[in-house]
C-alpha cells in the first residue's frame, strides 16, 4: 500500500478494524514500529495496545459498534479525523456494568501514515464523560 491515500488508510482502519474487528486488516494497516502518542504514562503504546483497546475494551462492551467519520483533513502524511464511535452498552465497559443504553464517544485524532500504514497516533475523546454518564444512570 505504499501509494495509498492517507485518508483512505484511516477510513479503512476505522471501518475494518474498529467497527468490524478485522485482525488481518489491523495487521496490514499497522507498522510494527507504530507508537500511540496518547497512551497514558507507563502504559503500552505499540500496535498491540491499540488492538487491545478495540478488541478487549470497546467491542465486548458495545454491541452494534459503528464508526461515523464526520470530517477528515489531511496535510502531507497526517490525517485528522472527527468521528463518533457508537454502540449499545451491553457489556462491561472499563468497570461499568452493562446498562443497555446507547452511547456515543466523540473522538478527534491525528494519524501519521507511512507507506500506507499507521505510524503514529494522537487523540482526544469523550470516553471519560460517557463513563460518568453511564455510572449516574
Amino acid at each position: 500500500m505504499p501509494h495509498a491515500d492517507p485518508k483512505d488508510v484511516v477510513r479503512r482502519f476505522n471501518l475494518d478494524v474498529i467497527e468490524r474487528g478485522d485482525r488481518a486488516a489491523f495487521e496490514a494497516l499497522m507498522l510494527p514500529s507504530f507508537v500511540n502518542r496518547t497512551a497514558p504514562p507507563g502504559a503500552a503504546d505499540g500496535p498491540e495496545s491499540m488492538w487491545q483497546t478495540f478488541d478487549h475494551v470497546l467491542r465486548p462492551a458495545l454491541s452494534d459498534l459503528r464508526v461515523e467519520i464526520h470530517d477528515q483533513v489531511a496535510e502531507g502524511a497526517k490525517v485528522t479525523s472527527r468521528k463518533t464511535i457508537r454502540g449499545r452498552h451491553t457489556g462491561t465497559l472499563l468497570g461499568v456494568a452493562a446498562t443497555g443504553r446507547d452511547v456515543a464517544i466523540d473522538v478527534i485524532d491525528i494519524v501519521r501514515v507511512e507507506d500506507g500504514r499507521y505510524a503514529e497516533h494522537w487523540g482526544v475523546n469523550t470516553l471519560a464523560a460517557v463513563l460518568a454518564g453511564l455510572r449516574q444512570g
